[in-house]
């Protein structure tokens, strides 16, 4: 299989398991522990023309990648590398969406790295998580945060209307969630 196919293979994939969950298009999202960009890439595909995305991750490398990618694939999508480690406090506007793709299972502590991430949402912003669905990990893998831990999760950092968006067959951990949750909504 080719390069080309592959990843368009595996951005399909990931368009799967958040469309449900992205309300409109355009909007300023941040995409948290980008890595390669196959999630970033489905979030600027589904939220179309004037979407902002900050893409945060410590690795410089996949930040150049990514950027020289996405500028190909999306000419008309604002793309702001962000090279951070989000489990510090990070320097971004307010979101109306921020996107966990595969990045929450490297955090043992989750709850107050994902409540440092859901305070920069704006009021009834999202947060949407794709994790392995299980509780079990390894060294891969090392923290992984099953759709039960996730909803209860959400609930504890005062996050609402936590639920599954959807779920896909994986054939490493045997399976992948996307949840989503809302921050609370201006009085």
């Amino acid at each position: 299989m080719a390069w080309a196919e592959r990843e368009a293979r595996r951005i399909g994939k990931a368009r799967t398991l958040i469309q449900s969950g992205i309300p409109q298009s355009g909007g300023v999202w941040a995409d948290i522990g980008c890595g390669d960009g196959i999630f970033t890439s489905a979030l600027c595909g589904l939220l179309a023309d004037g979407v902002v995305i900050y893409a945060v991750d410590k690795d410089r490398y996949a930040l150049q990648s990514l950027q020289r990618n996405f500028a190909e694939s999306y000419p008309s999508a604002a793309l702001h590398s962000v090279h951070a480690d989000f489990t510090r406090p990070l320097s971004l506007p307010p979101l109306d969406g921020s996107l966990m793709a595969n990045s929450l299972h490297f955090i043992r502590d989750k709850a107050p790295v994902l409540a440092g991430i859901t305070q920069r949402l704006k009021p009834g912003g999202r947060l949407i998580v794709v994790e392995y669905n299980t509780s079990r990990g390894n060294s891969a893998v090392p923290y992984p945060i099953d759709e039960t831990g996730f909803l209860r999760l959400a609930e504890s950092i005062g996050l609402h209307e936590a639920r599954i968006l959807a779920k896909i067959p994986s054939t490493f951990l045997g399976e992948m969630y996307a949840g989503l949750a809302f921050a609370s909504k201006a009085d």
